[in-house]
This record gives structure tokens, C-alpha cells and sequence, in this order.
């Protein structure tokens, strides 16, 4: 009884978490199902039940043109 008690506690709690790797993909893998994006995020298409397909932003980093 107490393992079972303990079983559920533990999966009740970590069921919230969301691991980027389940996350429904899009946009030739690139991009993630979601509610919304981020803001480092562009909206790129659509997905199936109404969530958006999220792709993150490149940053302006410095490139070997830049001298």
C-alpha cells in the first residue's frame, strides 16, 4: 500500500513537467507544437488543434564577415 501511495505521488507530481523531446514537431523538425511562442520565438505555420508552430530565432551573433 505504501509503495503504491508513493508510485503516485511521485508520477502525480512529475506529470506537469514537459520534456522538449515529446513535444509534437513541425516545420521539417524544426519547429514545436505549441500554444504559443516565446519571444524569442517566430510563428512559422500551423498545426493540428489550433496550436501554433513555433521555430526559434537565430541570434545576432558575430559571423567571420563581421571584422
Amino acid at each position: 500500500m505504501k509503495t503504491s501511495l508513493f508510485l503516485f505521488a511521485a508520477l502525480f507530481f512529475l506529470t506537469p513537467a514537459k520534456n522538449a523531446f515529446f513535444d509534437e514537431k513541425c516545420y521539417q523538425l524544426k519547429g514545436r507544437c505549441m500554444d504559443h511562442c516565446k519571444k524569442n520565438e517566430e510563428l512559422v505555420a500551423l498545426c493540428q488543434k489550433s496550436l501554433k508552430c513555433c521555430l526559434t530565432l537565430q541570434s545576432c551573433g558575430k559571423t567571420k564577415f563581421d571584422d
